[in-house]
């Protein structure tokens, strides 16, 4: 297979995790299965809207897999695929590279310095 072969998934790739928020439900994903409200309140900034659209669009591309527990109340949990944990080298990779060359904005910069650092590798 030529390089050129795979412009067009690589492209397509880079769409689905770069998609704002994408990224950042899948990373909070990798520590294990979600309800909504816990995604929800771990990305503060994020729309409840926005956030159901995300989980159905990585749902669909088999990233995310959604399970409904017949419970009162129902219980609904998000959770990572196969496909979406053969992810966690890349955030992992790009959670170093960000360590080593990316600047915290001012805000983030004042949090750090009074909470220890989870983010570590």
């Amino acid at each position: 297979m030529e390089e050129r072969d795979l412009c067009p998934r690589f492209e397509r790739a880079m769409g689905i995790i770069s998609k704002r928020w994408s990224g950042l439900i899948v990373h909070r994903l990798m520590q294990g299965p979600q309800r909504f409200c816990n995604i929800e309140s771990a990305l503060p900034s994020i729309s409840g809207r926005v956030l159901s659209e995300r989980l159905k669009e990585l749902e669909q591309e088999g990233i995310v897999l959604r399970a409904v527990y017949p419970e009162t109340p129902v219980r609904i949990e998000y959770s990572l695929t196969e496909k979406g944990r053969a992810l966690e080298p890349v955030f992992r990779e790009v959670q170093k590279w960000a360590g080593g060359w990316v600047e915290a904005n001012a805000e983030e910069s004042a949090e750090s310095a009074a909470a220890p650092d989870d983010h570590a590798p």
